[in-house]
């Protein structure tokens, strides 16, 4: 039996947003969820038997660059609902002011894009299809 993830494990308990998550700019989502991919990409690793902090860190890089996240961007984004689709685009068109150092621009906003739909669907609640698309990237990355 599938256990379910107490709320209050991941800092959703007690107070509610102020807003509902689609009104949330795409830049607060994408902060949101530039943490949440990083929980699930260092489950994974040590979930595989990364257990040397160093080694942890430098296999990381693999899936949190904005290079890797924006190539899983490309490859999840044609089995994305209108909706995520939606939310994904408007993460990538929304304007950081910043550049990743290693990353072209494009490479960059498609990462915020990604980040963006991770954080949205960490704050609908929505789970199971954050799940479901965490496992396609972290499968992307491995490529």
């Amino acid at each position: 039996m599938e256990e379910k993830i107490n709320p209050y494990l991941l800092g959703m308990g007690g107070t509610g947003l102020p807003k509902p998550p689609s009104q949330i700019h795409p830049l607060l989502q994408a902060y949101i969820g530039d943490s949440v991919y990083e929980v699930y990409v260092r489950y994974h690793l040590l979930a595989i038997g990364v257990v040397k902090p160093h080694e942890l860190q430098k296999r990381a890089i693999q899936y949190v660059s904005a290079v890797a996240q924006a190539k899983a961007s490309r490859i999840i984004e044609g089995g994305l609902t209108e909706e995520e689709a939606n939310v994904l685009r408007r993460g990538r068109n929304a304007k950081s002011g910043s550049v990743a150092k290693s990353a072209s621009v494009a490479q960059y906003r498609y990462s915020t894009g990604l980040e963006s739909l991770i954080g949205y669907l960490y704050l609908s609640g929505r789970q199971e299809r954050l799940e479901q698309l965490m496992k396609q990237i972290i499968t992307a990355c491995e490529l």
